[in-house]
């Protein structure tokens, strides 16, 4: 694997230092992953994908990679890539269990941010070694998905005697371990869907009320601004937040309603849900005053009666 195992043959699970790769489910991740492996030397041999659109992913990263169906996929591969939804994991690892499909001593991995290794418990029962690694990255399904993982951080659950085959392989692929327990899957995985899914939405409902606002080139005006944004959150956390809401300034917050009811209705609840959150965290770290802070809540809690009526 990765150097601390180069110099023999078998790493401490008694893998073969190079492995043969498969990946059931050719979303955005697998052939990514699957293509970051085969450039760290390991072997992708088989590949599973239900739609045409995951084929033709699958057919685009890794050419020449046989597309066969998934007991197929674990029958050929040393390491089984599970990238599949979510919700469709838990069926998929016990019907693979079930049919036999599941080999002594293969190295399965699941990505879902949601689970630990628990989920893979009925293949372990079947001899398996699980690992979850979850790519803390935005997929997009194609190759600069690949270089986007230089550097990037996976949340890694594994058994005690699977770590350092679970940081080999993170290792090989780009990223950075970081360790997470089982129980604390489901809260680290919503930290990063607030975070990051959250933000996509924020900013595809600001360049259209630009847009609206008759701005032409949206994203290149709030190209800086988040980038500056984004790193000082990331230095500083909410001794960053600026804006209205943090000054303060309630007259400013009701003329955005206002106008976001107007033009882009929508958007208002949002709105008002990051203005209050915004209001109590500037107000827990002393950059909104108490003396503003009451008549901006009051227009917030207005403004959301209002709403609420509305309805």
């Amino acid at each position: 694997m990765n150097a601390p195992h180069q110099t023999e043959s078998r790493d401490p699970s008694g893998r073969p230092a190079r492995l043969t790769v498969g990946v059931v489910g050719a979303g955005r991740v697998g052939p990514a992953l699957a293509r970051a492996l085969q450039q760290a030397g390991h072997r992708p041999v088989a590949v599973s994908g239900v739609s045409d659109a995951s084929r033709r992913r699958a057919a685009r990263m890794l050419p020449d990679v046989p597309l066969v169906p998934p007991a197929q996929v674990l029958e050929r591969a040393d390491l089984v890539l599970l990238t599949v939804p979510d919700d469709a994991l838990p069926a998929l690892v016990e019907g693979l269990a079930e049919t036999g499909a599941v080999r002594p001593g293969q190295l399965l991995v699941h990505t879902s941010g949601r689970y630990g290794t628990s989920v893979l418990d009925p293949a372990r029962r079947a001899g398996a070694l699980p690992l979850a690694l979850h790519p803390a990255m935005t997929f997009t399904g194609t190759e600069v998905d690949v270089q986007r993982l230089g550097g990037c951080s996976f949340g890694v659950t594994a058994p005690e005697e699977l770590r350092l085959a679970a940081e080999a392989l993170v290792i090989e692929m780009g990223g950075e371990p970081e360790w997470i327990a089982e129980e604390s899957r489901p809260l680290y995985h919503a930290a990063l869907a607030l975070g990051a899914n959250h933000l996509v939405t924020l900013v595809a409902q600001s360049m259209e009320l630009l847009r609206t606002a008759g701005v032409e080139h949206p994203d290149r005006m709030l190209g800086p601004l988040l980038g500056a944004a984004l790193d000082n959150a990331l230095r500083s956390g909410d001794a960053a937040l600026t804006g209205p809401v943090a000054r303060g300034d309630a007259g400013t917050v009701a003329a955005h309603v206002s106008e976001l009811r107007k033009h882009a209705p929508a958007t208002v609840a949002g709105y008002l849900a990051m203005a209050r959150t915004t209001a109590d965290r500037a107000l827990a770290v002393g950059l909104l005053k108490p003396e503003l802070a009451e008549d901006l809540l009051g227009v917030l809690a207005d403004t959301a009666e209002t709403e609420g009526g509305a309805r």
